[in-house]
């Protein structure tokens, strides 16, 4: 364990809430937590919610929770129930205020400006507005060496996006008050594929603003125990057609779509017109689906994941 501790509370910095779910994170969880205690931004807290971990990941938590102080490092019990039921269940958790919230993984390496960058985005957006900020990634090996990048998104964030692709990690994301209400609106029990995608269709859809950063804010570290991958390289993209043949793309349309409908009237009217032509024209015959996915607006970032989409669409796959 990393024997500095964290740089005091700055009262004048906007307090940031980390959320950080561990299961069985004992391998990499210091360097994660080493990497939140140097950050530039000060004013920060961490709650955890463990997954019912059966390693010493406990026993690290409440090292760390001795040595930094209980007033830096708070822990929960996690409803056991995967990794998305237990990012939503600590997301919902009313007992945790803030200005803004930020997501966190167990296996990460955050860079030291990482809550600063994001920070300083939101503050420039009207506390009223909910405000997402996400980035690119560095993807590192099990050792921490550089493997490469996560894909560049070059076209805007936005709901037409949103509906068919997450463009940033879960581990990426920072939010303000404005998007965390939404969130918790929703509620903790909705059947979604993930959090962070959950995240961006929700801020997106209902009038947010959205930050992308091309400019990676951690390490990304790439494992074994991945539950979500990096998502890049030809053994990933063969995968995602494999996936698309089995129906599961159009699985998840389906989650999504289901969930939206509690959160419809929030949407703005511009968006509502794309997800309900959307939602329709996934269950149309060939050419009225075709023609209604594109009239839709929706879109994916690059010209291969477009041309998936396409397939997709042609396939009865969306």
């Amino acid at each position: 364990m990393d024997s500095r501790k964290p740089a005091p509370f700055d009262a004048s910095q906007a307090r940031v809430a980390i959320l950080l779910c561990t299961c069985n994170g004992q391998r990499y969880l210091a360097e994660q937590l080493d990497s939140i205690a140097v950050q530039s931004h000060t004013n920060w807290q961490v709650h955890v919610s463990d997954d019912g971990s059966r390693d010493d990941t406990m026993a690290m938590l409440e090292k760390y929770r001795e040595h930094w102080g209980s007033d830096r490092l708070f822990i929960y019990a996690g409803p056991t129930r995967g990794l998305v039921a237990n990012f939503l269940s600590l997301t919902c958790n009313a007992a945790i205020q803030a200005d803004y919230f930020a997501y966190a993984d167990q296996d990460d390496v955050w860079a030291a400006d990482k809550l600063q960058r994001a920070v300083t985005w939101l503050k420039g957006v009207a506390a009223n507005i909910p405000a997402l900020y996400c980035s690119r990634t560095q993807l590192v090996d099990e050792n921490g060496k550089h493997l490469g990048y996560s894909p560049l998104c070059k076209k805007p964030p936005a709901f037409a996006n949103a509906l068919v692709q997450n463009i940033a990690g879960g581990n990426t994301m920072v939010f303000n008050v404005a998007a965390h209400a939404l969130l918790r609106e929703s509620g903790e029990k909705v059947d979604v594929v993930m959090h962070d995608w959950w995240t961006y269709l929700v801020i997106s859809g209902c009038g947010g603003q959205v930050h992308y950063d091309a400019r990676p804010s951690l390490g990304y570290r790439q494992h074994g125990g991945n539950q979500v991958g990096s998502g890049t390289g030809w053994v990933s993209r063969g995968q995602r057609i494999g996936l698309l043949f089995k129906g599961s793309q159009q699985s998840w349309n389906d989650r999504n779509i289901q969930a939206l409908q509690h959160l419809k009237y929030r949407l703005t009217p511009a968006n509502r017109k794309v997800f309900e032509e959307f939602s329709t024209a996934r269950n149309r015959w060939l050419p009225a689906r075709i023609r209604g996915v594109w009239c839709s607006g929706v879109y994916k970032q690059s010209s291969m994941a477009t041309l998936g989409l396409l397939v997709a669409v042609i396939f009865k796959r969306i």
